[in-house]
């Protein structure tokens, strides 16, 4: 791994970022800001007879939500007379039920977890970080602990006093490679302002199914996709956003007998699965790409091969063109070596 400063006179290129710098809540309970405490003990009158147990119990506990009462009452924190309760039994009117109220999935998320860090510069204004695949970058649901956020609090205590830990953009969690992380508000800012304006420098190695042409750009809007909430596509809708990516065929090869291609791909936008979404509107999808890939393809890597190889900003203390360079993780090499095309040293402008 490198670190660079190039000639100052050099401008950096639009910003390329693999997700939208807005972050989205991914749909938290409310009302779920509890702690573990002490039980609730609940005795139960005529006028609740004939009620399911759930619905009684979050008529008489209003400051948790209901869904989060029907998870405790399936964990059996919930008893009816000493005995657990069950979502759809019906009360009587004359038990006594016992609630053990318990923390709140989402009170993990910001607290700080050892893990090994692959830090590739720091200083007292940034970290730029080498994200492995299988890291995700931010807690959200499903995914509450075990975040590259939870390391950085762990590593850099100070940052929780920056919002979200000093993380501005984000890679999927199965996407391998560079990302720059503020150590103080002020960073934080200028970065966000850089992402913005795009003059962040952030290039990409993809592997695809095919031989696209040598170069070119695709210009589509992406939206949410229709059917789907969890994938994105090109879309004409309203709401869809702009989405350019400028990509260029580095190498060719086979594997498992069919041809794939090694691309380069700079974003102007940064939508999020972009690439993987332009990539595969074209019908090139990303080997091992289990979203937006060829199922019948899937045993030929178990992520989408995808690497944030170059990494270009301007130093928000200093105001000095900065760059790095991340080489390709072991899986996505031996990947590349299987289909008979030699690694690039780096990625081309």
């Amino acid at each position: 791994m490198s670190f660079t400063k190039p000639n100052l006179a050099e401008s950096l290129p639009d910003a390329d970022f693999e997700a939208d710098i807005e972050y989205v809540d991914d749909g938290v309970d409310d009302g779920d800001a509890a702690t573990a405490s002490a039980p609730i003990v609940l005795q139960l009158t005529p006028d609740v007879c004939g009620t399911r147990l759930d619905k009684v119990v979050s008529s008489l506990v209003p400051q948790y939500s209901r869904s989060r009462i029907q998870q405790w009452i399936e964990a059996g924190h919930v008893t009816v007379d000493g005995k657990p309760g069950t979502t759809k039994m019906t009360t009587y009117g004359d038990e006594t039920v016992i609630v053990l109220p318990q923390p709140a999935p989402d009170e993990q998320a910001f607290k700080a977890e050892d893990m090994p860090l692959d830090v590739v510069y720091e200083d007292a204004a940034i970290i730029v970080i080498n994200k492995p695949a299988g890291l995700v970058v931010h807690p959200a649901a499903g995914n509450w602990s075990g975040t590259l956020l939870n390391g950085l609090l762990f590593r850099w205590p100070a940052l929780v006093g920056v919002p979200r830990a000093g993380i501005v953009h984000r890679l999927d969690k199965d996407t391998s490679g560079l990302m720059v992380v503020a150590k103080t508000l002020e960073a934080q800012t200028d970065l966000v302002r850089q992402l913005q304006a795009r003059t962040v420098k952030r290039q990409y190695l993809a592997l695809v199914w095919g031989s696209p042409q040598l170069n070119g750009t695709v210009d589509s809007a992406m939206a949410r996709h229709p059917r789907d909430r969890i994938k994105m596509a090109v879309s004409d809708s309203l709401i869809a956003k702009p989405a350019i990516t400028h990509y260029q065929r580095l190498a060719t090869g086979l594997l498992d007998g069919r041809p794939v291609s090694l691309m380069g791909c700079r974003l102007e936008t940064g939508r999020t699965h972009q690439i993987r979404v332009h990539m595969q509107s074209l019908g090139f999808s990303l080997v091992g790409d289990a979203l937006y890939g060829k199922q019948h393809l899937m045993p030929a890597f178990p992520r989408q091969a995808l690497q944030a190889s170059r990494l270009g900003l301007i130093h928000p203390t200093s105001g000095k063109p900065c760059e790095w360079f991340a080489p390709l993780p072991d899986d996505f090499a031996a990947l590349l070596a299987r289909a008979g095309i030699s690694a690039p040293l780096s990625v081309p402008e």
